[in-house]
């Protein structure tokens, strides 16, 4: 038998909560000057998705292995190897991660050139009609290559690169093509490439 409140048309129907909006900070862990990037991003978003967007954020091409830390947790490709348990991050979204209590979690990219993306929290704003997320706010300099070794080769390489006529500057300068620009953080590429992901 269906109760009085129960099925179409009730009047104690729950009203459905509005979806919020966090405001992250990401920063190259080591970076100095700081490489980083400012994200707005639904608290909806899968972590895996999240893992996606930063990869668009430091134009990386997502060759290499990754994983999230939240304290002693590790999300990201599953795996389970002696001690080690990586927990899938597909399965996750970030309002599950109880952001607002932590004081940031991180991203580990390539382990052997090892980047890592230190994310915290800086505010929950309201969702914003018309505004597709993710969407990168702000930012400054160019994110390190793919696979140029590593924090400290990374800043050999911009030492190099104030060398053009040099052996290795010209080495670096062919590798890295003729539009890159370290010292520019390229919001509009950086969007179009993030709308092109969706939620």
């Amino acid at each position: 038998m269906i109760g009085l409140h129960e099925g179409r048309g009730s009047p104690l129907k729950k009203k459905k909560k509005t979806e919020q909006v966090f405001s992250l900070r990401l920063v190259v862990a080591g970076s100095s000057p700081p490489i980083w990037r400012r994200l707005l991003v639904r608290e909806s978003m899968w972590l895996s998705r999240l893992h996606d967007t930063i990869q668009v954020l430091f134009d990386w091409f997502d060759y290499q292995t990754h994983v999230f830390t939240l304290d002693d947790l590790r999300l990201g490709n599953p795996l389970k190897r002696d001690e080690l348990v990586i927990e899938d991050d597909r399965d996750v979204t970030l309002s599950d991660l109880d952001l607002g209590q932590r004081h940031g979690f991180v991203y580990h990219y390539d382990f052997g050139d090892s980047w890592q993306v230190d994310i915290k929290l800086e505010k929950i704003l309201p969702m914003e009609k018309g505004m597709r997320y993710p969407v990168c706010m702000a930012g400054e300099l160019a994110g390190p290559p793919e696979d140029c070794g590593g924090l400290e080769a990374f800043y050999d390489m911009l030492a190099c690169l104030k060398e053009p006529e040099t052996d290795l500057g010209r080495e670096w300068l062919e590798w890295l093509g003729p539009d890159y620009r370290p010292d520019v953080c390229d919001l509009v590429k950086i969007n179009q490439a993030l709308r092109k992901l969706g939620k």
